[in-house]
């Protein structure tokens, strides 16, 4: 599964796009250095029922941003994707 379509599949299952999350954490300070990925993982699976693959998708965009690694774009390997910046605005205003 790519690392877009652990996002696409955050939205499905809470219903809030990945920047509605993103807010949310931002305004609970989860964005902060010293919050480690437990407490974001806990508050995940706590308030949307999310594991730990879809939890830990969530935390790289809260802590690092929608850039990922260039390696994992257009790779052959399992979290291969098309571009090495997330789309966060939901999977209806993704462009093609």
């Amino acid at each position: 599964m790519s690392f877009q379509a652990y996002l696409d599949a955050v939205e499905t299952k809470t219903g809030l796009t990945p920047r509605e999350l993103l807010q949310i954490a931002q305004n609970r300070g989860y964005d902060k250095p010293e919050v480690k990925a437990g407490v974001i993982l806990e508050w995940l699976k706590d308030d949307y029922g999310l594991g730990r693959g879809h939890g830990m998708a969530m935390v790289h965009v809260i802590k690092k941003g929608p850039q990922i690694d260039s390696t994992h774009v257009g790779s052959n390997g399992a979290h291969r994707d098309a571009s090495d910046t997330l789309w966060l605005d939901g999977r209806a205003s993704k462009p093609a």
